[in-house]
């Protein structure tokens, strides 16, 4: 009976990746249970949750102000808290449904990115403590998505880790459980769309919103040249500025790799400086194991082949690579003791 109460209560504790773009929650025993997008719709009267996550996502740009101001929220900037109660209601609805409504008190382990400041941290840390944790560990994410793909990052060996978020680029090299060096750039998915849209309006006059621009870059996006790219073309909707009427345009993959080559020579030219800082042993090993991409933005088309080609070094992809990051900080959870020290900030209630 011991046995099977200390189970239930592993089973409650949890590893999350609180992203900019998506928030995924892996739970001990039983994997990946959640993956939704970091949204809350709040009715402004009042500041109550109208709807959160995908539900939240379908209204981006749909919301009313009469006879209900309804505005969707993105709580997370630059994979830090930009709305910290926005957030706590986020993460607390997110937790509770993940328990089906019980209330529980679990251990949660978070990445985080590894440039926020020490004053973001404790944020992110209050913020999971107001939703109910009883114990909060944080761990950098290029170190738990080094984890989550597999890397043997316990052993005397560099590995170089990629991890292309919807807010930030995390780069790291890492050896022996630790980080010897890394970089996080505020460059990632969200100024891909960015970059998108503006082209859009410059080139086309034609006003798009984030959904949109996200589409046309998971449909037509790429960042380098393929045999192909000039026949892959996507008929896009949205507003004229000179007439202010709706009207379709149709681009081209070229199009879209050049409106995102400045944020992508961004995060080139970010993970040259880190190569060029790595000690020469730990050098020899990527050489010779490669670069590793995880997160949402390594499923960009030619990514992998971008980066190849600038640095010289074969580039890898994930097999899962949004999931890469969460997985770490599960088997963080799973294997606690003998990871503990890869936290790098904790705090528990009471």
């Amino acid at each position: 009976m011991f046995g099977l109460f200390n189970r239930l209560s592993l089973s409650r504790d949890m590893g999350i990746d609180l992203g900019t773009a998506n928030t995924l929650i892996y739970v001990s025993g039983k994997g990946i249970v959640l993956q939704e997008p970091s949204a809350i719709a709040l009715d402004l009267s009042d500041k109550s949750s109208i709807a959160v996550g995908e539900e939240a996502r379908k209204m981006l740009g749909r919301t009313p102000t009469k006879p209900v101001n309804i505005s969707v929220i993105r709580p997370l900037r630059d994979g830090v808290i930009a709305d910290f109660d926005a957030a706590e209601m986020m993460l607390k609805h997110f937790m509770q449904k993940v328990h089906e409504g019980r209330v529980v008190s679990p251990r949660v382990v978070i990445g985080i990115p590894s440039g926020v400041t020490g004053v973001e941290r404790r944020a992110l840390m209050d913020a999971a403590s107001q939703a109910g944790a009883r114990e909060v560990y944080l761990i950098d994410e290029p170190l738990a998505a080094a984890i989550g793909a597999g890397l043997p990052v316990a052993e005397p060996i560099g590995s170089m880790i990629v991890d292309v978020g919807g807010g930030t680029t995390e780069i790291a090299v890492l050896s022996l459980y630790g980080t010897v060096l890394s970089e996080s750039v505020r460059i990632a998915g969200d100024e891909l769309n960015e970059a998108i849209m503006q082209y859009m309006r410059k080139i086309y006059n034609l006003v798009i919103g984030e959904r949109t621009a996200e589409e046309i870059k998971l449909r037509i996006g790429s960042a380098y040249p393929s045999r192909d790219d000039e026949d892959n073309m996507m008929e896009v909707r949205g507003l004229h500025l000179l007439s202010g009427l709706p009207r379709s345009v149709t681009i081209k993959e070229p199009e879209i790799r050049e409106s995102m080559s400045e944020p992508l020579s961004v995060i080139v030219e970010a993970l040259k400086r880190t190569l060029e800082r790595t000690p020469p042993e730990l050098a020899a090993d990527i050489v010779d194991r490669g670069i590793m991409l995880a997160g949402g933005g390594a499923k960009l088309k030619g990514l992998d082949t971008l980066i190849s080609h600038e640095t010289g070094i074969v580039t890898h992809v994930a097999a899962e690579p949004m999931h890469c990051v969460v997985l770490g900080t599960g088997l963080a959870l799973e294997k606690f003791k003998q990871m503990e020290r890869v936290f790098s900030d904790r705090s528990r209630r009471g």
